[in-house]
Order: C-alpha cells, then structure tokens, then sequence
C-alpha cells in the first residue's frame, strides 16, 4: 500500500511557475467577463429590445399616443381646423392636401377626429385596464394569500360573476345610466377584473410556500409586507403580461359599444362611434370608415405584439408556447 501511495505521488506532474501565469483571453470575452450584473428590469429590457416583433408594436404604440396628442394641433396650426366646426360646403370630401383624412358629412376633417378619437379609445382602454388592474390585484392577492374558506367562498364569487355575459352586463348598465366616458370606463370594469385576479391569485398560491417568504414570515413579517414586498413584486411578470394585453380587450369592447350606439356621445367622439357614424355611407365615402377601422386594428395589434414580447422577456422559459 505505501508503495502504491509513492508511486500516485510521483506521478503527480510537477508544478512550475508557467501555471501561475494569467490565462489568455481575447478582448471581446474580457468584455464579457468584466460586464456589470443587471438587475431584473434591466435583463427584462434586454431581451425585450432583441425582440424586433415586440419593440415594432412599442414603437408603434409611441408613435400613436404622440399623434394622438400632438395631431389635432398640428392640423389647426396648419389649417385652422378643430375637433368640431362644421363646414357644410365641405361634407364629403375625398382625402387631400387641404384635409389629409378628408371631411365627413357634416365637412368635419377627419384627420382631427381621428387623432382626437385615438385620444379618448386609448383614455377608456388604459384607464379600464389600470382599474381592473387595481381590484384584480387586491381581490386575487387576498384569495391567495389567506386560501382556506376565504380562497373559496371569494373564488365562488368570482366565477359566478364571470358567468355572466360580459357583454350583457355591459349593455344594461349603459342602458340604464346615460352613456359618457366615465360609465362607459366603469362598465368596462364590471367583471372586467376577473381573469387580472385569477391570473394574481394563481402566482401567490405558487409563490407563498417559496423559502424567501418563510424566513420573513419567521421574522415577523405582516401580510402587507409579505404581498407588496415579496409577493407582487415577484408575480409582476404575469401581471404586467396581462394587463399590456386587458387594454386592446378593452378598446375593442368600447369600439363595439360605440358601434352599437352606446359608446361616447357628441360631440366627443371616439373611433368607434367614428366607424358607427361612417357606416352609412361605406360605399361612397370610404374614407370616412378607412382611417379610424385601420387606426383601431393597428392599435390592438400593436398592444398584442407588445404583450408577447413581454411574456417571452418576463418568462423565456414560456417563449414559443
């Protein structure tokens, strides 16, 4: 056995000063070896911007809100037009370079309102995405942090409630009240937050037995502290997901709604009530129906892009799922 030991040492390979020597590595891998450590927004941005598809939605959503904002300016700084002057010696006109949309019947320019109707469909879709947000995220969190009884009897609630037609409840309640901007917002919301508070209630429930939320519940950690310190934040990627994807949903039931006639009523108007308004004279005045139909699909399609490219930056393991 000692014999056996002397021979493993000796043929062991010596040990010279070569092996101390600094390894060599081109400049590029030292680039990479030196790169600071990013946060998990930062990392999230990072595959986002890779992600042409995605940024050609964010981009086109930026350039839709600028338009939206700026666009009815522009064309009173050039032309004098506003949102809603009548020109009756001007209804009907084809597209030009004195009215860029053309005029509807009443010789309103239709490059104003369209703006101006971008304006108020992406007002009534952010702000019922960010409400539906707000309950979703307070009702799911409760389900899910206390589970038990509560999870069950609120979770009950909650599928009755989203048994109902969407729609209908929507309808009786802008049938019942006058509708406006601020009704129209709220019937949106109605069950609107349901699937924002099953999606928030799921991520808690896989989240609540993680190690990180034991220790500081042995720490004496309350529920407040736990869900806006440690939960929600680690569930912001589904929720951020779902919200992105909440505000095409929304615009096109507030597009639907105004084409049935209950949308926002003069003299604001939205691309809805534009393409409600434009419907009865498609064949002749095309233009009228074109603009705001086109400005509605980019916006949901641009939105939907946008929420994929977020679910693959948030999630890579769900990419191409």
């Amino acid at each position: 056995m000692a014999n056996d030991n002397i021979t493993n040492k000796q043929s062991l390979p010596a040990v010279t000063a070569a092996d101390f020597e600094p390894v060599n590595i081109n400049e590029r891998e030292s680039e990479v070896i030196k790169r600071e450590s990013l946060t998990a927004w930062r990392d999230t941005w990072e595959r986002l911007r890779r992600n042409k598809v995605a940024m050609t939605g964010l981009v086109a959503l930026v350039v839709i809100i600028i338009a939206s904002i700026l666009g009815p300016y522009v064309a009173y700084w050039v032309h004098g037009y506003d949102y809603q002057t009548n020109d009756l010696m001007a209804t009907n006109q084809k597209p030009s370079a004195l009215h860029w949309f053309g005029t509807d019947d009443l010789g309103r320019d239709m490059f104003v309102r369209t703006w101006s109707g971008a304006r108020i469909s992406l007002i009534v879709g952010v702000a019922a995405a960010l409400i539906d947000l707000l309950i979703g995220v307070i009702y799911g969190g409760i389900m899910g942090y206390f589970g038990g009884r509560v999870d069950t009897i609120m979770n009950k609630f909650s599928e009755v409630l989203y048994a109902i037609p969407y729609l209908l409840v929507t309808i009786l309640l802008l049938v019942v009240f006058e509708p406006s901007l601020g009704t129209i917002i709220l019937a949106l919301t109605i069950t609107g937050w349901i699937n924002m508070s099953w999606i928030v209630r799921g991520e808690i429930m896989k989240l609540k037995s993680r190690e990180y939320v034991l220790a500081s519940r042995s720490m004496g950690a309350g529920t407040g502290r736990l869900l806006f310190r440690h939960l929600l934040p680690n569930a912001s990627g589904p929720i951020i997901v779902t919200l992105t994807l909440s505000v095409p949903n929304a615009i096109f039931a507030e597009s639907f709604l105004s084409f049935l006639g209950l949308g926002v009523q003069a003299p604001i108007s939205s691309l809805g009530s534009m393409v409600e308004n434009a419907l009865t004279g498609w064949m002749y005045y095309p233009w009228r129906m074109l603009f705001p139909a086109v400005l509605i699909s980019v916006i949901m399609l641009a939105f939907n892009l946008l929420g994929d490219g977020l679910r693959d930056a948030l999630d890579p393991s769900l990419k191409n799922k």
